[in-house]
């Protein structure tokens, strides 16, 4: 039973990382629509609003109605979401209220759900089951990339046309993977039923304690750079030749990245100690950051720059959640990294922000530089503060 869930989760994940490709729909959504490169960048930062807000909401009422109702529900409203951006063509807002708002309440409810299910089915690995749990949040997005620029540059698709057919798509998948998630049964009842019975946490035990800060502060700058990266990732190419396929392969390149770095941080995670897990997350893609200028001038090294960082991003979206359930247990793990994974909200503007730094002198390295020196100062701050983290993991 407990691999089906697995795999189920790993399916669902697949689709809600589907955002993760909007890097793919920028230029022809700006050809299309006059846009610039930062207003285009609506619909995914509105997305990593929505999306941390619902989630943080969800980690509270999940032992309540259950991973089933919340997974249903939220794969309900994904496609649902998706299915409104197609609407897009006449206006913009369909696609913002869709993709940004209505997929990212759906994504909020189902996406803890696996995470919150597995850990407690595989106790002993939690950090490389949640890295294959979320693997295909990442994953997915090669996938949907690849898809998705076929059908625009191949078949004459239309952007909006685009998010119609996937909208369809993740209904079709979403709710059936849903359909099977719940918690293991123990001799005494089900988890899902004594999870019930723990005493909550109260918001100022965990948002006031300085090991919660540390970790928000780390997951903060670690989202920020993944995410300007990712959406902006097909205009960073230096080099020459056909930009738009080269885009897309990094694109691809990006997400499957993402995906092997969950799982690998996630190894790497049961086998040291946290502060040094964050410390070295933060270093690598600092480095990768700063050797921007020289990467992005060849095909070879955009597509290098594009699987370190999205390996390194990848590592963010494990470290910390097997942090939270190393540091406050697995039954509090929902809840505890809903409030964490706020961090998304802060974050999710560093696309938008680095959109207008392009704007404005037609090249992304200022803005790499000053998030690659942003992350080596918190692995300074994280590496003072190691003792404090690892005595209390």
């Amino acid at each position: 039973m407990r691999y089906l869930i697995l795999v189920s989760a790993v399916l669902m994940q697949v689709c809600l990382g589907a955002t993760y490709s909007w890097s793919v729909y920028v230029q022809p959504l700006k050809d299309l629509t006059g846009l610039a490169q930062g207003p285009v960048q609506v619909p995914f930062t509105l997305f990593y609003f929505i999306f941390p807000l619902t989630m943080m909401i969800a980690g509270g009422f999940l032992p309540k109605i259950g991973p089933r109702i919340s997974a249903m529900t939220g794969g309900l409203l994904f496609g649902g979401g998706w299915l409104l951006a197609g609407l897009g063509s006449h206006s913009f807002a369909f696609t913002i209220l869709g993709i940004g708002g209505m997929a990212g309440i759906g994504a909020g409810m189902a996406y803890i759900v696996p995470i919150a299910v597995c850990i407690r089915w595989f106790p002993r690995s939690q950090g490389l089951v949640t890295g294959i749990a979320v693997a295909g949040f990442g994953g997915g997005a090669a996938l949907v990339s690849q898809v998705g620029g076929y059908l625009i540059t191949a078949l004459g698709y239309t952007p909006f046309e685009t998010f119609a057919a996937f909208g369809m798509l993740f209904l079709c998948l979403v709710i059936p993977a849903g359909s099977v998630m719940r918690f293991p049964a123990a001799d005494t009842g089900s988890v899902e039923t004594r999870s019930t019975s723990v005493p909550p946490l109260r918001p100022g035990q965990v948002l006031g304690h300085a090991l919660f800060q540390l970790l928000y502060l780390a997951m903060f700058m670690g989202l920020a750079a993944g995410f300007a990266v990712n959406a902006n990732l097909k205009e960073m190419f230096q080099g020459t030749g056909h930009a738009a396929s080269i885009g897309i392969t990094a694109v691809s390149l990006f997400a499957l990245a993402n995906a092997a770095g969950r799982v690998i941080w996630g190894t790497v995670f049961d086998r040291i100690q946290a502060g040094s897990a964050i410390q070295a997350n933060l270093i690598c893609q600092a480095a990768v950051l700063a050797a921007a200028p020289l990467l992005t001038a060849s095909v070879p090294g955009f597509w290098a720059f594009a699987i370190f960082t999205g390996f390194n991003y990848g590592g963010v979206l494990v470290i910390y959640v097997s942090s939270a359930a190393r540091s406050w247990g697995s039954s509090h793990v929902s809840r505890i990294y809903g409030w964490l994974f706020t961090a998304n909200i802060p974050a999710a503007l560093s696309p938008i922000a680095a959109g207008f730094v392009f704007d404005v002198f037609h090249d992304f390295t200022p803005a790499l530089a000053g998030l690659a020196l942003l992350l080596a100062l918190t692995a300074l701050v994280i590496r003072h503060k190691t003792l404090l983290i690892n005595r209390r993991m």
